[in-house]
């Protein structure tokens, strides 16, 4: 969907497709029937923003075929779909049974992250629409914490100073987004000044993810003026609420409904508690005397299992903080819940219908979000 900002600027709200499972182009093709467009009818909006996900093997693929490339935007304009941006964070096989640590691998120190990324972002200058201002990739914040030592980040460094200037060799403009997470080499806005501030922030900013931001216990403001400051452009925005919880010792039994197998959910207290899971969080001796923010992405627009919270007001300031002054920060905005299906039973949607139904909420609160700072509604797309 598009948004306009009082300043003139178009604003892009699309939804992550990380979501679902494809991993070649047939996969992707019967996500635009199964998902997408049903999303789109339920809005009521004659354009959908996606957010895409291509995993490693599809990206390839689609770098080095011309022909592949018009078929997918031919695929995209005909259902009134569009792509400013694409989600190169995992490499692949994020919805398999167990992803955990793997979704760090390949890192910033290896070239097969530098082409993976440097392929999504030739992708994106051909599906972009001809009106769009530029597009994102968004990646991940370097490395997991460990192991790192000062070769691993010459190797980083290096990398990055290839992936800028591949960018400027795009047709289009094409920025890459890095995205502070618990447990990560970049783990909060301080962390990507020190690490990213002296980059080609021309092509290289960060993608601020609303649940990390949250548990990293920072504040809106304070976060966004670091960036500012540093000339630190925020690229794109993940649309995101973590779980949280006041008080963990009485929610320890709701909390367990929300372990499992599938992904990392660092746990986050703002006295010191800091782990890499959830069900590290609830074996810690006094850890459950603090207040948790749970790295796990919960639906946007509904409750979690009662009594726990959601970071929806961190959510919600953020925005303002972004969208809602005389100029807008950002002008990609993706609603990122890919744990639908690993949320405890009784939350879980029951089959594609119900994950789309769930998928048009989120966009109606995020749209309600952004329209009440002022963004109006602006339909049409062209390609």
């Amino acid at each position: 969907m598009r948004l306009r900002h009082r300043d003139g600027q178009t604003v892009h709200l699309s939804y992550c497709t990380n979501v679902h499972a494809g991993e070649n182009l047939e996969g992707i093709l019967e996500q635009l029937d199964t998902y997408a467009v049903p999303i789109r009818e339920r809005l009521g909006s004659d354009v959908l923003g996606l957010g895409l996900w291509l995993a490693a093997p599809v990206a390839a693929g689609l770098a080095s075929d011309v022909a592949d490339r018009q078929r997918l935007r031919r695929a995209l304009d005909a259902r009134g779909l569009e792509v400013v941006t694409l989600n190169g964070f995992p490499y692949q096989a994020f919805q398999a049974p167990v992803v955990k640590h793997a979704v760090y691998q390949p890192d910033w120190t290896t070239a097969h992250r530098l082409a993976y990324t440097l392929d999504l972002a030739r992708i994106l200058t051909d599906l972009m629409p001809a009106d769009a201002a530029r597009g994102s990739v968004s990646t991940l914040p370097l490395a997991w914490r460990e192991p790192w030592d000062a070769a691993r980040a010459s190797a980083c460094r290096r990398n990055l100073d290839e992936l800028a200037r591949g960018l400027h060799r795009m047709p289009r403009p094409v920025r890459v987004a890095f995205e502070p997470e618990p447990g990560c080499i970049i783990e909060n806005t301080a962390e990507a000044v020190a690490l990213l501030g002296e980059g080609d922030t021309s092509v290289l900013g960060v993608c601020l993810d609303l649940a990390h931001l949250a548990c990293a216990w920072e504040e809106p403001a304070l976060a966004l003026g670091r960036l500012r400051e540093a000339g630190l452009p925020v690229v794109k925005t993940q649309v995101s609420a973590a779980l949280a919880s006041t008080d963990p010792h009485r929610d320890a039994a709701v909390l367990g409904e929300y372990v499992e197998p599938r992904f990392l959910h660092q746990t986050r207290g703002p006295f010191g508690l800091s782990t890499d899971d959830l069900d590290e969080a609830l074996a810690t001796p006094g850890g459950d005397e603090q207040p948790w923010r749970i790295h796990y992405h919960v639906p946007l627009h509904e409750a979690p299992v009662p009594p726990l919270q959601t970071t929806v007001s961190v959510l919600a300031t953020a925005l303002r903080e972004l969208a809602g002054g005389d100029t807008a920060e950002c002008d990609h905005f993706d609603v990122e819940t890919y744990t639908w299906h690993v949320l405890p039973p009784a939350s879980r949607p029951a089959g594609p219908a119900e994950l789309a139904s769930g998928i048009a909420a989120e966009l109606f609160f995020a749209r309600a979000q952004l329209t009440a700072l002022g963004l109006a509604t602006a339909q049409g797309v062209s390609s």
